[in-house]
């Protein structure tokens, strides 16, 4: 692959753009949207351009969606909001071999630009993909692989795009997340819980095309107006170069449990310990360490990215006032390692918080999952009981 790519690269760059010129009609450039896949950074699909010039027999695609877990901290950078992707060239054959081998749908939207555009976007694709160029901050909502290749089409047109809004409904960033994650409730449930109340704001069509397939849609129904005025639509042709088969990767279902039967088995446990703990009037320690914990863990992340995280909807997250970093804090209070009258302070305090936040559910203006509900429940269950049992033996 990377004699391929230092091929591909001195190739495209040493071609001299005058040479075009004569091969006027024979030079196109067009946007590629690929379905979604099953990994997790593949949900929502990809973007890509192609730029092919046949006559001589040039056929190359470039993608802003290239990254690699191997770089120097990759997960650190990514939590922090830090992590950088690059433009990568690549021959189509390759390209498209790719998506074939993992069943995936390929659609090309070969687009209406004069030559003049066509060569403009090349030499940017070009300048774009030198070594001091390609590398970028990567941002999951407002600069990625749909996102990028949108904004260097729109810079080499001679006057404007003229998009059309689709869909008339109010739509938020979470909205659209769950298209994606529909059949995938663990990665939905685990983005849920990063994502702050920003992510429910309505956004605009341009925000949308954050998706591929939102951009795909606009880019079908767009125009392009010219400097004087004159309109033509963007797309002049559409083609399925890999065809959408009955079974597409992300439409797989788990044969796992969901979040939410997972966590309401768990509350029911909870709260069949906790029943037992009253009638024998003890309290179980080792439930208590692991679910204070683990939500203190799950704060610990929450609270780091709504403080740190360049992220730009992950703050402010109101699933603080359920999982925050003080459960961690104060676990010597919750197991008893301190004088009694402190731990009934914490549990009364966790009581009120919890019932109020679940009393509240409907008009906090943060869109919860399901799942989250229980856990709530199996928290304050347990802070009820210790405050019973703490307030039996201070008597």
């Amino acid at each position: 692959m990377k004699k391929t790519l230092i091929i591909l690269y001195l190739s495209v760059m040493l071609l001299p753009i005058s040479a075009l010129a004569s091969s006027a009609d024979s030079t196109q450039i067009s946007l590629l949207t690929c379905s979604p896949g099953s990994e997790i950074y593949s949900l929502f699909g990809h973007t890509a351009i192609r730029y092919e010039d046949k006559t001589r027999g040039i056929d190359i695609v470039f993608n802003y969606g290239m990254f690699s877990f191997k770089a120097s901290n990759f997960i650190w950078r990514f939590v922090k909001g830090e992590t950088d992707y690059q433009l990568g060239a690549t021959e189509y054959r390759n390209f498209i071999s790719e998506y074939e081998y993992y069943d995936r749908e390929v659609s090309q939207q070969i687009l209406n630009l004069s030559q003049e555009e066509t060569e403009k976007l090349f030499t940017l694709l070009q300048e774009n993909y030198r070594p001091e160029n390609r590398i970028y901050r990567y941002n999951f909502l407002f600069d990625n692989c749909a996102t990028r290749p949108r904004d260097k089409i729109e810079d080499c047109i001679n006057g404007k795009i003229e998009y059309k809004e689709t869909l008339t409904k109010a739509q938020s960033f979470r909205d659209i997340i769950h298209e994606y994650t529909l059949n995938h409730p663990w990665e939905r449930f685990g983005i849920d819980l990063c994502l702050g109340s920003k992510a429910d704001s309505p956004i605009n069509y341009r925000q949308k095309m954050f998706a591929p397939d939102y951009l795909h849609n606009s880019f079908a129904a767009a125009n392009i107006i010219n400097s004087v005025g004159e309109k033509k639509v963007l797309v002049a042709t559409t083609k399925n170069l890999l065809p959408k088969h009955a079974k597409q990767t992300n439409d797989n279902h788990s044969y796992l449990p969901t979040p939410l039967q997972t966590f309401l088995l768990l509350f029911i446990i909870v709260v069949a310990i906790t029943i037992y703990d009253l009638k024998k009037e003890k309290s179980s320690r080792a439930l208590d360490f692991i679910l204070f914990l683990s939500a203190g863990i799950a704060g610990c992340i929450i609270a780091f990215l709504a403080c740190f995280s360049e992220h730009p909807t992950v703050s402010p997250n109101y699933l603080l006032f359920i999982f925050h970093p003080f459960h961690i804090l104060c676990l010597p209070f919750i197991l008893q390692m301190v004088k009694m009258k402190y731990k009934i302070w914490y549990h009364l305090l966790n009581l009120i918080v919890l019932t109020l936040f679940i009393a509240l559910w409907m008009v906090i203006p943060q869109r919860f999952d399901l799942a989250v509900l229980p856990l709530a429940l199996s928290l304050l269950v347990r802070s009820a009981s210790n405050s019973i049992l703490a307030y039996k033996k201070d008597k």
